[in-house]
């Protein structure tokens, strides 16, 4: 589903993959992989351990680059080593890149000094209250909890403001409230016309936030379709058998 949001139609995707493939020795991590996404469209990534979603995160990030095929972002070819174009890409992978002993406010002033970024206090005020760490401000990363941690480097990866958004499993570590606080920040994301990119295994949260949905299985994609081409009903049934058709 494309929102009308202005410059965003199916005719000109914010980011384009084509044929992205990436190989560690004899293993094809991703395989041809081929997609495209329209300004404020959220994209969900399902799949088992080893699928090679977070690969594909990476090329995508541009920490990795391909062994084949390329990136388009806003239709222009990207090399993944080129810095400028990636300040307007928001990445949480699996590590945090949190300092420990500074604070959670000192963290994100951090990152928005590299970033040049204008009304900063402002901006960390905001993107700590937006993932529930207002009252935990002045606290040092190293005393978070897990879920804590996830939360801030969440803002980390919002602060600057980024066009796409590349999030590699956000629930894990979450509780229940913090994953609701989660909930809202994408629904806000993308209904601000950010571009989102979530690889999930929670097949439920992935779902329901998914404007497309994808399925990755030994580094191919065995579907892509929009949310609503993947069955109201039985939908692990589905999955299950996607990803079994390719194991056999």
């Amino acid at each position: 589903m494309n929102r009308d949001v202005a410059g965003a139609t199916s005719s000109s995707p914010l980011l384009e993959a084509r044929d992205l493939t990436r190989s560690f020795g004899a293993v094809r991590a991703v395989d041809r992989v081929s997609f495209s996404l329209a300004q404020g469209e959220l994209l969900t990534i399902l799949g088992p351990n080893g699928a090679g979603k977070s690969t594909l995160l990476g090329m995508l990030g541009g920490a990795l680059r391909p062994d084949e095929g390329e990136i388009l972002f806003r239709g222009e070819l990207r090399d993944p080593g080129e810095t400028a174009w990636r300040r307007e890409i928001g990445v949480l992978s699996h590590r945090t890149f949190l300092y420990g002993p500074l604070t959670a406010r000192e963290n994100l002033t951090f990152y928005g000094r590299l970033y040049g970024l204008h009304g900063l206090g402002d901006r960390v005020t905001t993107a700590l209250d937006d993932v529930g760490l207002a009252p935990h401000a002045d606290r040092q990363a190293r005393g978070f909890s897990r879920g804590m941690r996830q939360r801030l480097a969440l803002a980390r990866t919002l602060l600057h403001d980024p066009a796409l958004v590349l999030l590699d499993e956000p629930f894990t570590g979450l509780d229940i409230h913090a994953s609701a606080l989660l909930r809202e920040v994408l629904v806000r994301l993308r209904d601000g016309a950010r571009t989102v990119v979530l690889v999930t295994h929670n097949l439920a949260e992935g779902l329901a936030l998914a404007d497309r949905v994808a399925i990755q299985a030994r580094g191919r994609f065995v579907f892509l379709g929009e949310r609503s081409e993947f069955p109201a009903e039985g939908e692990e049934r589905f999955y299950r058998e996607k990803v079994e058709v390719t194991a056999s």
